[in-house]
């Protein structure tokens, strides 16, 4: 037997302004997603993204309790070149989202920025930066 990573799993305090979080940077949820107590969309790379409410997941684990402070956990989105990381940085904050870290040049190579989803979750955002 040899498991394989298949999905990751995010518990949510509020589906539509998650979903409308998500949607903003490309992932494709179904319509009406926003109003159901569980979702999932297929990535690119064959992985899913499952969100599901608090109230969903206490029904069936019910000494389940929400992690008190932040980084809870972080997602890494790949963007093409390096102004793309700024441009979604700056669209994301300008829509009213947490920037948690401004754009930069990294020292790994890489333009670099950190926003927060709706629940504190850090969504990085990056791009190689060309040779020098």
């Amino acid at each position: 037997m040899s498991p394989r990573f298949d999905a990751i799993g995010l518990v949510v305090s509020d589906m539509a302004a998650s979903v409308a979080f998500y949607r903003r940077l490309g992932f494709a949820f179904p319509e009406g997603a926003e109003h159901e107590p569980h979702v999932e969309t297929e990535l690119p790379g064959g992985l899913r993204l499952l969100l599901d409410t608090e109230d969903t997941v206490r029904s069936f684990y019910p000494q389940w309790r929400a992690p008190s402070g932040g980084g809870r956990a972080s997602l890494a989105l790949r963007c093409e070149e390096p102004g793309e990381v700024d441009a979604v940085y700056e669209e994301l904050v300008g829509a009213g989202h947490q920037g948690e870290l401004k754009p930069w040049d990294a020292f790994w190579g890489q333009r670099y920025a950190v926003v927060l989803d709706p629940d504190g979750n850090g969504v990085d955002l990056f791009a190689p930066l060309p040779p020098q």
